[in-house]
């Protein structure tokens, strides 16, 4: 396949191949690098690192600590094949298969969405308003906190069920979402993680048919907040590759919020916490919902690292 050489031409040579022979570690990824940038695509130096790890099979401390290693045709030929998937628009965490979230790893793919760092803030949250109901053990009395319930909204890849039941030992999780494909995805995520016997999986809309014997403590979500009309503004590699039912909230991308507020009322006991990722300049019709919906009090939006609202919470009244 050509590709664009420093000078504008192009040339021919096959994929892994120089002019004085196979391509060592140092040349493969930086005719990596050279081939992304020529093709535009964002952070080209680490997807480059990432998928020539993903290759190799190594880790990047062994990437840089055998730059001469030569790549064998076989690992040329798929470093550089994955090379032009990335530059064709495919994100480098569907090519890997997987994405950190909250320092652990979760296995992705085009049924789930890519978890995102800005949706940390989240699970930060949610711990923050739990307070000391988050801590297993009672720190005044040593005896063990009650158990905690609570639900995920719109799961896929189950990277926040699985946070949270890392951090919430003594807690019972129900991951919901309208994808099995993208279940599939979280039950193998919690197995991983070994969480599995804590989280309950069930495929439906947001929180419809779920009933409790008790009602829940805490239920978080980053529900789909893109609207439709905003698709074509999107980076290609999102547009085109993640799945549009984890993406698009309706005509404004706010309409979801109503629905989930709804439901998320009549599901929470007194005191019950929601935590619910926001959409880019949604904050205050979001907070206006709760408003409007008087079940709420103690509502807070918290800001990302960007400084843009990126999480509102609130307590059932």
């Amino acid at each position: 396949m050509p590709f664009q050489t420093e000078e504008g031409g192009f040339e021919t040579r096959p994929y892994g191949e120089s002019n004085a022979g196979p391509l060592d570690v140092r040349a493969a990824l930086k005719e990596g690098i050279a081939r992304l940038r020529a093709a535009g695509v964002p952070s080209d130096t680490l997807a480059a690192e990432l998928l020539l790890m993903h290759a190799l099979g190594r880790d990047r401390t062994w990437v840089y600590t055998h730059p001469e290693y030569s790549l064998a045709s076989g690992e040329s030929e798929d470093y550089f094949a994955l090379i032009a998937r990335r530059a064709a628009g495919e994100p480098t965490q569907y090519l890997t298969g997987k994405q950190e979230f909250w320092g652990l790893e979760f296995e992705v793919t085009p049924a789930v969405l890519i978890p995102r760092p800005e949706t940390e803030h989240v699970v930060e949250v949610a711990l923050e308003r739990l307070g000391e109901r988050g801590i297993k053990i009672n720190m005044k009395t040593g005896e063990p906190s009650p158990r905690l319930r609570v639900a995920d909204v719109g799961t896929g890849s189950g990277c926040l069920a699985v946070a949270l039941a890392r951090e919430l030992p003594h807690s019972e999780i129900v991951a919901t979402d309208i994808s099995a494909p993208a279940l599939d995805v979280a039950r193998r995520n919690a197995a991983r993680h070994q969480v599995s016997d804590r989280i309950r999986f069930v495929q439906t809309n947001l929180l419809e048919g779920l009933h409790q014997s008790h009602p829940f403590d805490l239920i978080v979500s980053n529900p789909p907040y893109i609207a439709r009309d905003e698709a074509a503004s999107l980076p290609v590699e999102v547009r085109e590759h993640e799945p549009h039912s984890a993406l698009f909230g309706g005509p404004s991308g706010v309409e979801i919020y109503e629905q989930l507020i709804q439901q998320a009322g009549g599901l929470l006991g007194p005191g019950g916490i929601l935590v619910l990722e926001l959409g880019y300049n949604s904050a205050d019709a979001v907070r206006k919902m709760l408003q409007a919906d008087g079940h709420w009090a103690n509502i807070s939006v918290t800001n990302d690292l960007a400084g843009i609202p990126r999480v509102i919470a609130a307590e059932c009244a």
